[in-house]
């Protein structure tokens, strides 16, 4: 993708270093940008990529294809999603590893010097100065594209609902994860009890998570950022990652989200604004 403008100034204002390398992909990616539902569709942690100048932050290559750098299978069902929905999508555009999306700026957990037990090198003993070239370089970019996004749905037509699309691993910390798919929410219920209880009835009969294998009331920073505060419905949901190892496990997982979503987004009292 070719870089835009709009896009460099975030990162190349004076006295920010220049993180981002005239070979490296932009920091969010804009899917279906004409598309018309009433809905936006987000993935923060869409992509595994480190920039050429971060040295892939001194950790094995191979490691970058694990959970720690990306949520697996996210960004290809967040594809199809938009594609089934005629959806509007922003994709992150580098690792979480170099700066998590989802978390407030500042947090230790946002430039993580440890993922799951795996120390990160490049992450440890930051200046202030680099964590903020982070920030200005990856993460406000993304974001301003996110509002930017919903701004347009909002200027063109009803409110509109904000949907984040997650993996998460089949265990963790020695603990099983049962669950196929997670529905996380914090204050508006509007969209996640509906979606959930249309996910209860599919054929399928899968596990589905109220607020797992996380809790939208602890990690859902985006989703509080772009729409709690705007007073715009709207969930995220998690889906395991051993259920998406192919693109065709990808497909169907899209199929059930534009499926179970589709009556969901056509509750008559849904996009309004309405703050919890």
């Amino acid at each position: 993708m070719t870089q835009s403008v709009s896009q460099r100034a975030a990162y190349t204002q004076p006295g920010n270093p220049i993180l981002i390398g005239p070979t490296d992909p932009p920091p969010f990616e804009r899917l279906n940008p004409d598309g018309n539902a009433s809905v936006l569709l987000i993935c923060d942690h869409a992509s595994n990529v480190i920039p050429a100048a971060m040295d892939n932050l001194g950790l094995d290559p191979s490691l970058l294809k694990e959970h720690i750098a990306w949520d697996i299978g996210a960004a290809e069902v967040t594809r199809r999603l938009s594609d089934k929905l005629n959806a509007q999508a922003v994709l992150a555009g580098y690792s979480r590893l170099v700066i998590d999306n989802n978390r407030q700026p500042g947090d230790p957990s946002s430039i993580p010097a440890t993922s799951d037990e795996t120390a990160v090198p490049g992450n440890r003993n930051l200046e202030e100065t680099d964590q903020i070239a982070r920030t200005d370089s990856f993460f406000w970019p993304y974001h301003h594209a996110v509002a930017d996004g919903l701004a347009h749905l909002w200027r063109t037509g009803t409110p509109p609902a904000l949907l984040s699309v997650h993996s998460f691993t089949p265990s963790f910390g020695g603990e099983d994860r049962p669950w196929h798919i997670g529905v996380l929410w914090n204050r508006d219920p509007r969209m996640a009890e509906p979606l959930i209880h249309e996910l209860w009835k599919r054929p399928e009969g899968f596990p589905v998570g109220d607020n797992q294998p996380y809790s939208g009331k602890l990690l859902a920073y985006s989703l509080d950022f772009h729409a709690g505060a705007a007073g715009l419905p709207h969930c995220a949901v998690e889906i395991r990652q051993d259920l998406l190892a192919s693109d065709q496990d990808c497909e169907n997982w899209a199929t059930v989200l534009a499926e179970t979503l589709a009556p969901v987004l056509a509750i008559p009292d849904l996009h309004k604004v309405v703050h919890y």
